[in-house]
């Protein structure tokens, strides 16, 4: 006799705990490539390369992931619905605080250098994609929390929030991409442990961002 359809439909839990994994393995590479293979990371430094390091920390670390949590927190964390809510929103406002910081950073280090803005694909699609980000987080607070819109047009809404949401990141995914092919091309790489790690760590970026959309379609737990 066959099998029921639904005997066959994956939970979304255990891709939750491998994009956990994932998000561990791409800090843990971030960190060593920086702190170990490259200078260090300062705000103000005379060694101008450590304020750049800075851009690369706080997005990777501080709005991929950051980000990428707050999409699963739906999946992934077994609380209420207001709790999951608040959650989603601080993992967001960290997501933006961090990708504001890390332009700014990158800002600095051009400034102090005396390099040309915004002049590459990668920097159009980051400040592109921050933009955008902010801009989905306002609507969703007015919309979801504060003050609140009625529940009808919250539930129109939910699907372009979603929708937008995987959008944005994707977005910051392919901006991340592009970003460790730069550093790739112009630090001469090619060749070598640091080769290595930035090549693992574009990997591991896309993996995670795959997962997050995966987890997105799944369903919370099997019915």
């Amino acid at each position: 006799m066959a099998n029921n359809g639904s005997t066959y439909r994956m939970s979304a839990f255990p891709v939750t705990v491998f994009s956990h994994l994932l998000a561990v393995s791409i800090a843990t590479l971030v960190l060593y490539w920086l702190l170990k293979l490259r200078e260090g990371v300062a705000f103000t430094s005379h060694v101008k390369i450590q304020i750049f390091n800075l851009h690369p920390l706080l997005t990777l670390l501080g709005f991929i992931i950051c980000s990428g949590e707050a999409i699963i927190t739906y999946k992934g964390i077994p609380a209420t619905r207001q709790a999951l809510k608040l959650i989603h929103l601080v993992l967001h406002l960290l997501a933006l605080f961090a990708g504001i910081l890390g332009i700014c950073a990158v800002f600095k280090f051009h400034n102090e250098l005396k390099i040309a803005h915004a002049y590459t694909l990668h920097s159009w699609t980051g400040l592109s994609t921050i933009c955008l980000f902010g801009l989905q987080l306002l609507l969703g607070f007015v919309t979801f929390l504060f003050p609140g819109a009625k529940s009808g047009t919250r539930a129109r809404f939910a699907p372009w929030h979603i929708f937008t949401g995987v959008v944005v990141f994707f977005m910051a995914i392919v901006t991340a991409e592009t970003g460790l092919m730069e550093v790739f091309l112009f630090h001469k790489l090619y060749r070598g442990q640091e080769a290595l790690v930035v090549n693992f760590i574009g990997l591991l970026v896309l993996v995670f961002g795959i997962s997050v959309g995966l987890i997105v379609v799944l369903p919370s737990k099997r019915k």
